[in-house]
Order: structure tokens, then sequence, then C-alpha cells
């Protein structure tokens, strides 16, 4: 399966020690099997950092082997709690080796903030949040996921 990263930079060894900070599933190397998603980052990336728009194009392979797979599916309830802790800079995600879920919209970082200062319930933050339906990532949680799973395929201006 072909995925892609966005970034400001070509990337043919990516690595999880580079994660400046932790996002919703933690510190680590994120993808997406959407190429869009990842040209929409790149340009995020290049105007906050500078540099060129670059999308990654990653062989993925689906031979997960021994390694530890934590799945989000559509049900946010879970999610939002997960995505929390990993904001407060907890590290129950170091458990995982690779982590898989659905990407929210720009509101999420609204939601969450006001749900984890107790102004919102969490059922008010639930149905404040809105899912891309089509919009998904990975999040490489250690090196060895990356090395057993990605491969390096090509890159390209955005």
């Amino acid at each position: 399966m072909i995925v892609y990263h966005g970034s400001s930079m070509k990337m043919e060894t990516p690595d999880v020690l580079h994660s400046y900070r932790s996002l919703d599933f933690g510190k680590g190397f994120y993808i997406t099997t959407v190429e869009g998603q990842a040209a929409h980052w790149a340009r995020r990336k290049a105007d906050l950092f500078g540099g060129k728009a670059i999308v990654n194009c990653y062989q993925m392979s689906e031979e997960l082997n021994d390694l530890n797979l934590k799945t989000f599916d559509d049900d946010l309830v879970e999610w939002i709690d997960f995505v929390c802790r990993c904001r407060d800079g907890e590290t129950d995600y170091q458990q995982y080796d690779l982590i898989y879920g659905k990407v929210a919209n720009d509101k999420v970082f609204r939601v969450v903030d006001l749900y984890r200062a107790g102004i919102w319930e969490k059922d008010r933050a639930l149905r404040e949040i809105k899912v891309y339906p089509n919009y998904d990532q990975y999040a490489f949680i250690t090196q060895k996921a990356i090395e057993q799973l990605l491969k390096f395929d090509s890159f390209y201006e955005v």
C-alpha cells in the first residue's frame, strides 16, 4: 500500500527521534493513506517552518508480524480521552508500535482544550468534533515499526 507524509523536506529515512511534540497519538512519525491530506500538511509545515512543501511517498507493508497495533474505529469516545492524555504529556501511547485512527478537523484543538479544562462534558465535546470521513493517520511510535513497514518510494513538491 502507498502512504504519504507531508513535510518541508525530503525524508528518505524517517525516524521517531525528530518528532518535536506530542500530537493526537503521541510523539512519532505520522503518515496517511490520503495523498491530498499529506499535501495539505506539507503546505502547513512549509508555512510554519519554511522550506518547500514536500509529499514523501512510501510503500507500507501490511505484514504487522509482532508489532503492537492500536486502532481507533469510528467511535470517538475512547479516541478523545486518548488524544487528551497524549496532549497532556502522558506516555501510555508508548506501549504501541503503531497507532491508527481518523483525523478530526481543525476544531478538534479547541474542543479537546475545552474538554480537558472541564468546561465541556465528554458528550458535548463528541458532538462538536467533526471527523473527515475519509482522512486517516498512522503514528509510528517505534523505530522498529518504521524499519519493518516503510520503504521510501519517491517525493514531490506541491
